[in-house]
């Protein structure tokens, strides 16, 4: 695979990396029996599978889904023109890679009469797998319109759930993207002490939130949650998105943020921190050394070869 990528594209994840991937979860596939895997999404913040399989994430609402044979390119169900077809060439065209064509639709999760139109054109790829057997990727996350137009259309065929094959492949992490974990801790880092500059009396908690959103994306984050809380000592508090944060900070809070967002290749950590406005009160700090102890006590668990089922008991 040797097509440039487009300038346009934030932190691509390497044509070898998805290659492996590609292969991995086909050898999943061959092992199970199954001849087609389709996974959705219209959201990149539980929407990984397609960001794995493809490198293109789906986005605000939008239903996509990924036709994903054992054998061929996959084939690209997205919003646009009704009825359009794209063929992609076989090194990629700059944005998509492995897809052999993208098909569009019209389709609004808002709108219930195009509820018909995505399964319409993801049939319409699945045609050769008619009697085949389909795997349907994290049935959580697949809409129920899609689902009963596909047994519909194919009912000849068998379905199966197929996350596990994917999430096996998913859970070992290659070298780059252990690498590109690093680096979006390190960009929460960085986010985390441009946000703690900001903090002060009379400031919105969302004002934080939004400093703390605008570090992660100059430093190359996509999406994610900015979550926080402020409140007096003693008083109870909830982190919240930004309906719910209108709060002024006054004198003496305590301020909770949380920073979960994506950064290069649309891997994810999280970083949670607590700030005072004030002295820090005495039960706040004894839990703290506590939650410290208990993190070290973990930390100093993990090594090549141990049991994570036995960490976590």
């Amino acid at each position: 695979m040797t097509s440039a990528m487009s300038e346009r594209v934030n932190a691509p994840i390497s044509s070898t990396e998805l290659e492996r991937r590609w292969a991995a979860v086909r050898a999943g596939m061959a092992a199970e029996g199954l001849d087609v895997l389709v996974a959705s999404a219209n959201n990149d913040h539980m929407g990984g599978y397609l960001k794995y399989l493809t490198d293109v994430p789906a986005l605000n609402g939008y239903p996509m889904t990924v036709v994903f044979p054992r054998d061929e390119p996959m084939t690209v169900v997205t919003m646009g023109p009704r009825g359009k077809e794209r063929s992609i060439p076989p090194d990629g065209d700059g944005f998509f890679r492995g897809v052999g064509r993208v098909l569009t639709t019209p389709a609004f999760v808002s709108a219930s009469y195009t509820r018909g139109y995505d399964a319409e054109l993801v049939a319409h790829a699945l045609a050769p797998y008619a009697r085949g057997r389909i795997g349907l990727v994290s049935t959580a996350q697949l809409p129920y319109s899609l689902v009963d137009g596909l047994r519909t259309a194919l009912a000849s065929a068998s379905f199966d759930e197929a996350a596990e094959i994917v999430d096996a492949v998913r859970m070992v992490k290659s070298h780059e993207e252990l690498e590109l974990i690093r680096r979006t801790a390190e960009l929460q880092d960085a986010a985390m002490a441009t946000a703690a500059k900001a903090i002060s009396p009379g400031k919105k908690e969302s004002e934080v939130a939004a400093i703390a959103q605008l570090a992660t994306q100059e430093l190359g984050t996509e999406q994610g949650l900015y979550l926080c809380c402020s409140t007096a000592p003693g008083e109870p508090a909830f982190i919240a998105g930004r309906h719910n944060q209108d709060r002024r900070l006054r004198e003496g809070d305590i301020f909770y943020l949380l920073i979960e967002t994506n950064g290069p290749g649309g891997l994810y950590t999280e970083l949670g921190r607590t700030f005072t406005l004030g002295p820090a009160p005495l039960e706040l700090v004894e839990e703290y050394d506590f939650t410290l102890e208990a993190q070290r006590f973990c930390v100093d668990l993990l090594r090549p070869g141990a049991s994570c089922a036995e960490i976590f008991a």
